[in-house]
């Protein structure tokens, strides 16, 4: 049986925790980047450190793609467990490679073909080269030429030393050998339109694009404690310092990291705290610091299933409520939930400006297949990307509270000025001392609440409508549904059904309830059990969603199953 993809091609490379899988995913998505195709790339993977099964889709298309699909094209098997992990994806339409080792124990029906991996990363002195073999292997049947392979494996591996480099560039090499045998064969054949101008275009995941937007927001202090899936936006940030003067502390846990964050606002440095649901519930009591003394401060939250530790290494929607009420009392907020590159990239930049401007925490919500995911995009839109510069030099009658008609006082940081810099949380009077006046009490929560937010919703970021504004149907997401919820409307073309994508969840944007109203149906997507954004939204508007798909297994949404849902709800109107 032979494979010929000449539009879409998805590959699925298996193996235990421990054996290099991501490695052979950051060489393969540079080579076909580099080789003038799209790509786009995700992982699934278990919370330990060995075996078990992990795995990484790849996509490579002649047009951009964007979203996970269940479809496996070409399965590379790198562990005896790979077929049973995968099993519910394979079809009898999928093609199945790996050495003889990985493929002897299964069992008859599927489309195997056995590659000499093990023997030939032997060759070379171990096993520890089969993932490069595997990666020459692939890049080959791609037509990725020699020269920009050799190049990538140059660039990765040249720090460990010439030998290590030459090593790895052979064991290339071996791979594109047995990759030329298998084009011979006729067994699979890839034929995808190239486009040299993909060769100089970005190639980013989620957390890079949200790292970008953070430093462009001129954050220079970060606190956080390590926790997937936010850790590596704090790998990335930390790995910034030197070159954008940016402190980076890793604090003893979480509490310690958000209090050090609001300090560093305090005293005048724009500073970000990065968690996950777990973590940032032990952070509850800080957001309500920054709230009652209306010190800035930027919160990321990489959601993963819960409750408690849950699933730590699956993805999930799961923490909107958790920032929606975090804290007690009542104090303004904003939420932000990027669904696509550029919107992470711009959504992190605005967190920094509005966090200063109106002296509030605002989340960004992310979650494990957003921040993980890549793709080649064109360039990151650099208009608009200014920083203002809220802080006052204070005089000697300074208020820190002061009461304004839109609720956000001057604020004066520690030493810049002749004023008094007071912060309390208890509650206070316009200059900052304790009170318990309960006039003034009443008037600071105003103050704090109803001014600011009344302001703060003027300048809410609308949702994205992608398709007619003319709809009968129209489906809604948030946060990283986006791309998925879009090709899944790319393959109906329908013009009857519109796809509402939120990147800002709170405050919502004041004209929600006149776009939600003008669909004869509605249907949302979200992944989590209890709907959490269609109840916010029922909250903020009245308008009840009429169809609400909940997923809720640690995986994200596949553009099939989207697919095939939209087509069914479309069946029964």
């Amino acid at each position: 049986m032979s494979g010929i993809y000449s539009k879409d091609f998805s590959i699925v490379i298996c193996g235990e925790a421990g054996q290099g899988i991501q490695t052979v995913e950051s060489i393969l998505i540079q080579a076909i980047k580099m080789g003038g195709y799209h790509v786009f790339s995700s992982k699934e993977y278990m919370s330990r450190v060995r075996g078990g099964e992990n795995s990484t889709e790849i996509r490579i298309s002649s047009k951009r793609i964007t979203a996970y699909v269940d479809r496996i094209d070409l399965l590379l098997a790198l562990s005896e467990g790979a077929v049973d992990h995968l099993k519910q994806r394979i079809s009898s339409e999928t093609l199945i490679l790996g050495d003889n080792q990985h493929l002897n124990s299964v069992l008859e029906g599927y489309n195997t073909l056995k590659i000499p991996l093990l023997a030939r990363a032997q060759q070379l002195g171990g096993p520890i080269f089969s993932n490069v073999i595997a990666a020459g292997v692939i890049s080959k049947i791609l037509n990725i030429p020699l020269g920009v392979f050799e190049d990538i494996i140059r660039g990765m591996f040249l720090r460990k030393g010439e030998n290590i480099v030459k090593k790895d560039i052979e064991a290339g090499k071996k791979g594109y050998e047995i990759g030329e045998e298998l084009i011979q064969s006729g067994r699979i054949k890839v034929q995808l339109e190239r486009d040299p101008k993909i060769t100089d275009e970005l190639l980013l995941n989620g957390t890079e694009a949200v790292g970008m937007g953070c430093l462009a927001g001129n954050c220079k202090f970060m606190s956080s404690y390590p926790m997937t899936p936010s850790t590596p936006l704090q790998m990335f940030m930390a790995g910034k310092g030197e070159d954008f003067n940016l402190i980076f502390e890793q604090a003893e846990d979480e509490i310690a990291a958000i209090n050090m964050s609001i300090g560093a606002f305090y005293a005048g440095a724009r500073s970000m705290v990065a968690t996950s649901g777990s973590g940032f519930a032990l952070m509850g009591e800080a957001v309500g610091l920054s709230g009652i003394t209306e010190t800035p401060v930027v919160v990321y939250v990489g959601q993963r299933p819960g409750p408690a530790v849950g699933l730590p290494t699956r993805t999930s929607q799961e923490d909107l409520n958790l920032t929606l009420y975090s804290g007690p009392g009542e104090f303004a907020r904003i939420i932000f939930a990027p669904g696509k590159l550029e919107d992470a990239f711009k959504l992190a930049h605005a967190a920094f400006n509005l966090a200063d401007k109106y002296q509030i925490p605002v989340f960004i919500l992310s979650d494990q297949y957003f921040a993980e995911c890549y793709y080649n995009l064109p360039s990151l839109d650099l208009d608009g990307v200014k920083n203002e510069d809220y802080i006052i030099k204070t005089s000697k009658d300074y208020k820190r509270y002061q009461f304004t008609e839109g609720g956000v006082s001057p604020r004066g940081i520690p030493g810049f000025g002749e004023g008094l810099v007071v912060a309390d949380a208890d509650e206070h009077d316009e200059e900052g001392h304790i009170t318990e006046n309960l006039q003034i009490r009443a008037k600071m929560v105003d103050k704090r609440i109803r001014r600011k937010m009344e302001t703060i919703r003027r300048e809410a970021i609308s949702p994205e409508l992608i398709g007619s504004d003319d709809y009968d149907v129209l489906v809604i997401g948030w946060g990283s549904t986006y791309g998925t919820l879009k090709e899944a409307l790319n393959n109906l073309d329908d013009n009857r059904i519109s796809f509402l994508h939120f990147k800002q969840l709170y405050p919502l944007d004041p004209d929600t309830q006149s776009i939600l109203k003008k669909a004869f149906k509605t249907i949302i997507f979200e992944n989590n059990a209890t709907a959490q954004f269609a109840n916010l939204i029922k909250l903020e508007t009245g308008f009840e969603i009429d169809k609400k798909v909940l997923k809720y297994d640690g995986m994200p949404f596949s553009v099939e199953e989207v697919t095939k849902t939209l087509e069914k709800f479309m069946g029964e109107l």
